[in-house]
């Protein structure tokens, strides 16, 4: 967007809402060089992710994955967290607005409460637990949650009895009776609203026993039973009695798919949160039988499929019906639920507990909050978004993401929420660093010939890791172990004020090491070596010790062995820990220029989204043309005709002074290192080399050819793409039956994904056909028809015009032949439960995304990318990572990263030119500080370790005879030390006598 340079530009964003849309927002524009204002209404950061115990699909704990992310924001110099508050203003213009914020006290002053608890422990009035939805009591005074951020307290006034007993218990002098709300003004170039999401109330909820019956619940009341954190420490529970249920039934879709009782659309999220929660409860009881009663099981993400099917494999109960009425009988409280299977009539059946899958609505205040921003809600209340850049309100600078813009999954809301300061980074990018300051770090101790003072710190992550190992055994046990000057248990080690007691104790106590012993490392290990630094010491002076996976859940029914290997860890790393010196990685200057693989929409649209933010952009192209599979599509779900977007997004791409295009070009071969690529690229036999920093990866993917149904040989059988294709350009003589069948190349034991966007597909091509041709009956064989979202409406409105539906399962999956000439499509009725035989005109195929296993495996290999087991690639972390890879400065968007909408390949492509530009805005890169050595004296020269370091880190001198290390490319995996034949290889932070004390200690 070209900006007018000179009117006046703020270097500031707000940021409306601290869920993790908020968070991923702030820490992307804090880390570009602006400054972050996040304005939260709860007295503490994290929103919805914060309640949940696990995440889908891989079972990882929720709060684990989420507090290092929290803390860091809370840490960050450049974003302030203003809690409790609201926005109640917005004047000015874009670049410069004045918003108008008012914070409710919390008569507790933050700056001086030490999250110490005396206070909730003195208090002697009690009230309902929001935070655990009414199922657990706490204090009138209280901290959100145990993490929380920040970990101050908060007074209740609703609750308060005003007995003055807090105020007596705080040492620190930070309760205020006398604090009262006030208003303030801040001036900031752009806003990002982020509100998140409420949940759908409604008469339907008493139809279904909620408020009446003890024993029905939702499904975030569920996930607080199941967390480690929650009300009774993971265990579920029969609130009518406290008793364990032996039959429990989830209901799905309450409040959504339903317009006469609820809202129209789908909530995107709910079968896979019942589904994780199904397995979930039978983990934690075998015994436990599990019933789920649903319309469609819409299982359309990556690794949802998957997933989905190891439920059923478990012996989960998956019901196909519509729950009628649930009510409680008399004798025990037990439910009774009434429900209609197509085909079989009404059934009841009795459950001990009803989980209801409760809709996703706009949150509280939605309205009030557009208004005051003046910008424009849907029909379903939530915030609208442009079609093609589907972060952008209808006023100019004002920015929206995340469940504020429609139902949506914690990976697209973390996409959006980088693609929204995205646009916020491009708008200001003039004044990028004007407001920003740079984090410091106090000088680093010298340790050098002092004797080891090691702190040991072990944490309980509520029951994940206390619910099976003696923690005050282990902590016992650590004290008594050599160096060891310090010891103590934290309930959550991750929370702000354990990290701050940790910084805290190292000083207080001269510690010159610390271990940690908690989860994995892989999440939280950057975490704790901040706290060395901001405890003057070096980050490499740390050593982590995963008790989680490697103790507690591998051994959670045996306790007592749980606990003794536990011991065992931590005197490994204690050991290991004694050897621990300083290290310090190689800084490098990084390149600012960004390469672009891949020049389909999603590729043009990272271009230009890094490109518009100054920096240069290298674009490449196998094909002699731009647009990709945006050719090939005609129209949106919305009606649009993308074919407008590709002619501006082409036209932009070729005319943008830093957008250098290589069409009919590919990759030959990288070298270098992150930050400082070289890579050679050959277009028309021509071979070039480029330097850049970063890589956006955005190759797409193919469309699956389908070789059976009669496809190719008769000319009646086509794709939804070519059926798509006859109706723009008006070549489709009018048939009078057209049978679209889905799930054609997905969903099968050679692809067992969910293509995502077929459904849709075929939902648009319907109407579009019953619209051209009103005498053409269209019918639809499907499985589950997974048309999540705001989609929800084409799929009602697509019924309501009189298109047939009709399910199938896979043993009665449909087959196409001729028959004297006509088609026939025969198909098991999924409701007649009988093989039904029909005659057609046309029969078009919903078929599938595939990838493109050669191009992929080649970048891979080039970058040392992974790959989903799906072929696709892989991203750092499914829920918090989607567009990042594990190779630092590589990003990932579009088909290349999975099968996904066009609206959603453009958001992603904004998301990765977002963290591209993070990446690059410090302006340096640091390697890894766990490099290898070479013993000179030992080294033959045979370069057997040259030859297995996979990025290119090391280098024969033959002159010399021995090997170098270039310690700018060397990422610390450690190949090289166990090649050499000679033992003349040593890693940092791995050395061969810090691995020996461990296996030493192991066997004492």
């Amino acid at each position: 967007m070209a900006e007018d340079s000179s009117r006046q530009l703020t270097g500031a964003v707000v940021v409306v809402g601290g869920g993790i849309a908020g968070v991923q927002a702030a820490l992307d524009l804090a880390e570009s060089g602006f400054r972050v204002y996040v304005i939260e209404k709860e007295p503490a950061i994290g929103g919805r992710m914060a309640q949940l115990d696990k995440t889908f699909p891989t079972n990882d704990c929720a709060i684990c994955t989420l507090a290092p992310r929290l803390v860091t924001a809370a840490a960050h110099p450049n974003i302030r967290l203003v809690t409790g508050s609201e926005l109640v203003g917005l004047n000015g213009e874009h670049g410069h607005f004045r918003v108008r914020i008012r914070r409710r006290t919390r008569y507790v002053d933050t700056d001086k409460c030490t999250g110490c608890g005396d206070c909730a422990r003195a208090c002697l009035a009690e009230t309902g637990n929001r935070f655990d939805l009414g199922l657990g009591r706490r204090k009138a005074v209280f901290q959100l949650y145990s993490q929380a951020v920040p970990a101050a307290f908060a007074i209740d006034p609703r609750a308060c009895i005003e007995c003055c007993e807090c105020l007596e218990a705080c040492q620190a002098g930070a309760i205020n009776y006398r604090m009262g709300d006030r208003e303030f003004e801040i001036e900031a170039g752009a806003v990002i609203l982020s509100p998140g999401y409420a949940f759908f109330e409604g008469e339907l909820l008493k139809d279904y026993g909620y408020g009446r019956c003890a024993n029905v619940v939702t499904g975030l009341q569920l996930e607080r039973m199941l967390s480690a954190s929650g009300p009774s420490g993971g265990e579920v529970y029969r609130p009518s009695d406290g008793k364990r249920p032996q039959r429990i039934a989830f209901i799905q879709c309450v409040g959504s798919r339903d317009r006469a009782h609820g809202n129209e659309y789908c909530s995107s999220v709910c079968c896979m949160h019942t589904t994780k929660q199904a397995l979930l409860v039978r983990q934690h009881d075998p015994d436990v039988e599990v019933s789920v009663f649903y319309l469609d099981i819409r299982a359309y993400g990556k690794g949802y499929e998957a997933f989905f099917e190891r439920a059923v494999q478990s012996g989960i109960r998956y019901v196909r019906s519509s729950v009628a009425r649930v009510w409680e009988q008399r004798q025990g409280r037990t439910l009774r639920v009434r429900y209609h299977v197509p085909g079989s009539g009404y059934i009841e059946e009795d459950f001990d507990l009803a989980v209801l899958a409760v809709g996703l609505v706009p949150p509280e205040g939605s309205r009030r909050l557009a208004r005051l921003c003046n910008i424009e809600l849907d029909s379903h209340g939530f915030c609208l978004v442009s079609p093609y850049d589907p972060v952008q309100t209808s006023r100019p600078g004002v920015f929206a993401c995340g469940a504020f813009c429609g139902p949506k999954d914690i990976p697209e809301t973390v996409v959006e929420a980088s693609a929204a300061a995205a646009g916020a980074s491009r708008l200001l990018k003039d004044v990028r660093g004007q407001l920003a300051v740079e984090q410091r770090f106090p000088p680093e101790r010298e340790v050098e010939g002092q004797a080891p003072r090691i702190g040991v710190f072990v944490c309980r992550c509520g029951n994940n890791i206390g619910g099976t190992i003696n923690v005050p055994e282990v902590v016992d046990y650590a004290g008594t172990l050599d160096g060891v000057a310090y010891t103590r248990e934290f309930s959550f080690a991750c929370a702000r004020d354990s990290v701050n007691s940790i910084v805290g104790l190292t000083g207080e106590f001269g510690l010159n090491r610390v271990v940690v012993a908690a989860c994995t490392p892989r999440t939280h290990e950057p975490l704790f070596q901040q706290a060395l630094r901001e405890a003057g010491l070096n980050p490499h002076l740390y050593e982590h010790v995963n008790i989680r996976e490697h103790a507690a859940w591998v051994h959670t029914h045996q306790p007592e062995a749980a606990t003794a290997k536990a011991r065992e860890l931590v005197q490994m790393g204690v050991a290991k820990a004694r050897l621990l010196r300083p290290l310090t990685p190689v800084r490098l200057e990084v390149d600012r220029r960004v390469l672009v693989v891949g020049g389909g929409a999603a590729g043009m649209s990272a271009a230009l989204a890094v490109a518009d933010q100054g920096i240069p952009v290298v674009l490449v192209e196998r094909s002699p043309e731009l647009g990709g599979h945006l050719r090939n599509l005609r129209f949106t779900l919305d009606g649009a005709d993308p074919r407008v977007l590709l002619l501006q997004l082409v036209e932009r791409v070729s005319q943008h002074p830093l957008v250098e295009t290589r069409l009919s070009a590919r990759l030959l071969e990288v070298s270098g290192h992150t930050g400082r690529w070289r890579t050679r690229i050959i277009q028309e036999d021509v071979i070039t080399e480029i330097e850049h920093g970063a890589v956006i990866v955005a190759t797409g993917a193919d469309a699956f050819r389908p070789s059976a149904h009669g496809y190719g040989p008769d000319q009646r059988v086509l794709t939804q793409t070519e059926l798509e294709a006859r109706l723009a350009d008006d070549r489709l003589t009018p048939p009078r039956r057209v049978i679209m069948l889905q799930c054609v190349g997905s969903r099968t034991p050679e692809r067992p994904y969910c293509s995502r966007v077929c459904c849709g597909q075929a939902v648009k091509n319907a109407l579009l056909l019953r619209e051209l041709s009103p005498g053409s009956e269209v019918v639809v064989l499907y499985r589950d028809m997974r048309t999540y979202g705001l989609q929800e409406t084409l799929y009602r409105k697509a019924r309501e015009e009189g298109v047939l539906f009709l399910g199938y399962e896979p043993d009665g999956a449909p087959e196409v032949e001729a028959r004297g000439g006509e088609l026939v499509v025969s198909f098991v009725d999924r409701s007649l439960n009988e093989r039904v035989a029909l005659a057609t005109d046309l029969v078009v195929l919903s078929a599938g995304i595939v990838p493109n296993r050669q191009v992929n495996t080649e970048l891979g290999r080039m970058f040392k990318l992974g790959l989903h087991p799906d072929g696709f690639f892989a991203e750092a972390h499914l829920k918090l990572k989607p567009v990042d890879f594990a190779t630092d400065g590589v990003f990932l968007c579009g088909l290349a990263h999975g099968p996904k909408l066009l609206r959603e390949s453009l958001v992603q492509a904004q998301a990765a030119a977002m963290r591209a530009v993070a990446f690059l805005a410090r302006g340096f890169v640091e390697g890894s500080a766990a490099v290898t050595r070479v013993d000179r004296e030992r080294c033959s020269g045979c370069g057997l370790c040259v030859e297995s370091c996979p990025f290119g880190g090391r280098v024969l001198d033959r002159e010399a005879g021995f090997v170098r290390v270039i310690e700018a490319a060397c990422q610390g995996c450690g190949a090289c030390v166990a090649a050499c034949p000679a033992g003349a290889c040593d890693q940092d932070k791995f050395e061969d006598r810090q691995i020996i004390a461990m296996i030493e200690a192991a066997f004492k």
